[in-house]
């Protein structure tokens, strides 16, 4: 075994990773960040949004330096049908105003910032490595194996993806079933500023926030999204691996759809897609999590399965920069104490359950399996849009009441009073 050696080797440099490290490296511990890719963010995907809280706690008014897109003040559900849609829509000024609720983001520039602040903190980043294995030293995990490179430290962050290698190969994980997973594809279209105010109805450094449930999917579980950024547009969708399988439907002609089709077409005329990218995201909650902590290793980010999928609010940003400060606190104390070892290392938990990610996660346990129910994406929508066209539609016959409106659309879209009775009962009861 090496002599000189890391307090922490962590391995993946985005939220999670780079946060950890800036945590440690602020107290002075020697970290090495490690990144597959070129440069950190370079090979990171998501749909593009991050809520505030937690970055602003540990770099107050970080929106004042780092790469930030938007301010969301306007956020948007849309029900697609048979080329019907209805749209429920919240807008609030006082989210553009420090301090911010939150941003949309592009991950390649806004990854590679926090993880200079991790350097400007006293970590050292080393990119295009790829960690091979973990090293063992009497069965504690003791550092990793790049090809023939082999580096030490007391401790090895995992945060590493949602198809953690670190997690697996150190027993804490197994790899997860498709039915756990969704599947993301997004493209960033290039648009002028001020046509994207207009036609999001925006100005200054306001932003969107749209998602979209139904025909965006092709009736699968899962949903379409698109965020305004400075002078690009965010868009794609989200469905499940399981159902995509199944589907004889691929993801890229089902991208190229929503773009095309009627309600996302005429917001993205003229733009020019500059960028496509694909992503795993964890979806089944606290299900999936995996066990957090080992001898010699921690689990945080995408690779501890943290993320909160609610329908009309997904977090995953939050989640893994809160994740990696508790890694971080975890080492410190784990380093105080100089024990490594699994029981020195399981305060990590108790750090997320005061947080609010286990918390969170913990709360909203039942949605996951709630959001698999087929209507959502197969029968809801369409009624949704059948109410709500007709009535505002006006064509001479005779009026009927809102009631009768509504047991006629639940009829033509397959929905029955008793199913929906019951989902709104689920519902209620898991969001």
């Amino acid at each position: 075994m090496a002599d000189d050696k890391f307090t922490a080797i962590i391995v993946g440099a985005g939220p999670a990773g780079s946060t950890a490290a800036m945590t440690l490296a602020r107290e002075g511990c020697d970290v090495l960040l490690i990144e597959k890719g070129p440069t950190p963010g370079a090979k990171n995907m998501f749909g593009g949004r991050m809520y505030c809280h937690v970055l602003n706690r540990l770099i107050p008014e970080f929106w004042e330096q780092a790469p930030v897109e938007r301010a969301v003040v306007s956020e948007n559900i849309t029900f697609l049908n048979e080329g019907r849609s209805a749209s429920l829509s919240c807008r609030n000024e006082d989210w553009a105003k420090p301090p911010f609720h939150s941003f949309t983001l592009l991950r390649a520039e806004f990854d590679a910032w926090l993880a200079e602040k991790a350097e400007e903190a006293g970590a050292m980043l080393a990119c295009n490595i790829c960690v091979d294995d973990l090293l063992y030293d009497n069965g504690k995990v003791a550092g990793i194996r790049a090809g023939e490179d082999e580096m030490f430290a007391d401790v090895v962050i995992a945060a590493d993806g949602a198809n953690s290698i670190l997690a697996q190969k150190a027993g804490l994980a197994e790899l997860f079933s498709a039915s756990q997973v969704a599947t993301g594809a997004k493209m960033v279209v290039e648009l002028p500023p001020d046509t994207i105010d207009q036609r999001f109805q925006l100005s200054g450094n306001q932003g969107a926030a749209m998602l979209f449930v139904g025909d965006c999917t092709n009736g699968m579980q899962g949903g379409g999204f698109l965020y305004t950024n400075k002078s690009t547009v965010s868009l794609g969708l989200v469905i499940n691996t399981a159902c995509l399988q199944r589907s004889d439907r691929k993801m890229p002609d089902l991208v190229e759809d929503f773009r095309n089709g009627p309600h996302i077409a005429p917001l993205l005329e003229g733009g020019e897609v500059v960028e496509y990218s694909a992503h795993l995201v964890p979806e089944a909650g606290i299900r999936m999590t995996p066990q957090l902590f080992g001898d010699g290793i921690l689990i945080a980010g995408d690779a501890a399965g943290l993320v909160l999928n609610l329908g009309f609010i997904v977090r995953g940003m939050d989640f893994a920069a809160a994740s990696g400060e508790a890694a971080a606190m975890a080492v410190l104390e784990a380093k105080r104490s100089g024990d490594f070892s699994r029981s020195g290392l399981s305060i990590y938990r108790k750090l997320l359950e005061e947080s609010f990610v286990l918390r969170d996660l913990e709360f909203y346990s039942k949605v996951p399996q709630f959001m698999e129910n087929r209507r959502l994406y197969e029968k809801y929508p369409g009624l949704v849009t059948l109410v709500m066209s007709d009535l505002f539609t006006v064509d001479g016959r005779q009026p009927q009441r809102v009631l009768k409106k509504g047991l006629a659309a639940m009829k033509k879209s397959g929905v029955s009073l008793g199913g929906l009775a019951a989902d709104c009962w689920k519902g209620a009861f898991s969001l």
